[in-house]
């Protein structure tokens, strides 16, 4: 009874953990599919779009980057230093375009440099420029970024790979709105607005020594957070649906659908690299499915639970050490030393009726998940929730007598 009655919380709370974040929940919820009398539910394009709209090329669709969004408006309009911060394919330089696009400047010249491609006996020339002469092979006079930018905005991406030498002289050049080539005894004025961005921990190092505490602290004064993918799910849809009319274009294309279980796979990953991560899967289900659909054979990121079921380990090997401790000892509590909240209530009876589903089973997920009354990718994404799999495969096999589209 208690099983039974968990379950039917813990499956209630696949709609109810949307605003908890919870992967799939948050990324299929109002999605509607076209009905095709197959065993495939496929969604369209526009159904993946809802909610969505897409400004400055940023698709917006969650509440962070709305958020975000409003910063930029309030931002635009001064010359104010930005930085912006945020893993490696979040879309950093899209929010440096963005405040450029949105500024009374947007006419002038959007400068982008990386500065990880810094080049050490070049750097201060790369961006400050050199008069003729200055060193060997300095055969004519180079502006240098900053110069290129004037009356636009520069940006200047990675600036933690900046070299510390070089730091002085960048916030210099930030303060007093002025620059000196190299080789130069004559500093010119610059007109512009710097963004920098960074997926490195700048104030770490300030900490230890490996970035200016004076320029950090110029550069951050404002700074713009990008969450990760993985923490706007809801996102994943909109972000499907305008990837595939992207290369839809580039490739020449006629992809309108993408079945029910590709998108719950789609949400259920991390997404370590973020969008970019993302826009990489999709152009590669484009290119590899050969009709106007596409399904979750045509994906070739890494299911991490699939690869335990297509590795034939063993229940024994994927369940953690005490999981039938946990099997045995549930209920032992006392209402004086009850250590749980709902959600863990609920999180330890998904648990539970997880391994005893898989137990029953043999470890057979297609099984468990028809006893539990699950898709297996939502089983696939509890296994990896809970810790009880490790690993990665490349494609996920279809069902036997599934066809692809009706």
């Amino acid at each position: 009874m208690l099983l039974n009655l968990t379950l039917t919380i813990w499956e209630d709370s696949l709609i109810i953990m949307s605003a908890n974040k919870s992967p799939v929940a948050a990324g299929m919820n109002d999605l509607r599919a076209e009905s095709t009398g197959s065993a495939c539910e496929w969604l369209s394009l526009q159904d993946l779009a809802q909610g969505s709209e897409c400004i400055g090329g940023m698709v917006v669709r969650s509440a962070q980057v709305r958020k975000i969004l409003k910063t930029i408006s309030l931002l635009s309009p001064y010359k104010t230093t930005v930085l912006i911060q945020g893993e490696s394919g979040t879309g950093k330089e899209l929010v440096a375009r963005a405040l450029h696009v949105l500024s009374s400047r947007h006419g002038g010249p959007f400068v982008s440099f990386n500065c990880s491609n810094l080049v050490d006996s070049l750097a201060e020339s790369q961006l400050f420029g050199h008069v003729r002469g200055a060193f060997t092979d300095a055969r004519e006079d180079s502006l240098g970024y900053f110069r290129s930018a004037h009356g636009g905005t520069l940006f200047l991406d990675e600036i933690g790979e900046l070299p510390q030498q070089l730091q002085p002289k960048l916030l210099r050049a930030v303060e007093t709105h002025e620059i000196q080539p190299v080789g130069s005894s004559r500093s010119y004025p610059v007109d512009i607005r710097l963004v920098a961005a960074t997926n490195r921990d700048l104030h770490a190092m300030v900490k230890a020594g490996q970035f200016r505490g004076d320029l950090y602290y110029r550069l951050s004064a404002p700074m713009i957070l990008i969450p990760p993918l993985r923490e706007r799910h809801e996102a994943i849809p909109a972000f499907v649906a305008h990837f595939v009319q992207h290369f839809n274009r580039l490739f020449g294309k006629d992809v309108q659908f993408v079945s029910r279980a590709a998108m719950e796979a789609l949400c259920a990953n991390q997404w370590l690299g973020n969008v970019r991560e993302l826009g990489h899967a999709i152009e590669n289900a484009v290119l590899m499915t050969d009709g106007d659909r596409i399904d979750v054979e045509d994906l070739s990121f890494n299911h991490e639970a699939a690869a335990a079921e297509a590795s034939g380990r063993p229940l024994d090997a994927t369940l953690p050490e005490g999981a039938r401790d946990l099997v045995e000892g549930m209920g032992n509590e006392t209402a004086e030393d009850w250590p749980y909240s709902l959600d863990a209530v609920v999180r330890e009876a998904s648990k539970l009726a997880l391994i005893r589903a898989l137990q029953a089973t043999r470890g057979s997920y297609k099984r468990a998940a028809e006893l539990l009354g699950v898709s297996r990718y939502t089983v696939y994404r509890m296994l990896t929730r809970f810790g009880l799999v490790e690993g990665g495969t490349s494609r996920t096999p279809r069902k036997p007598g599934e066809t692809k589209s009706p």
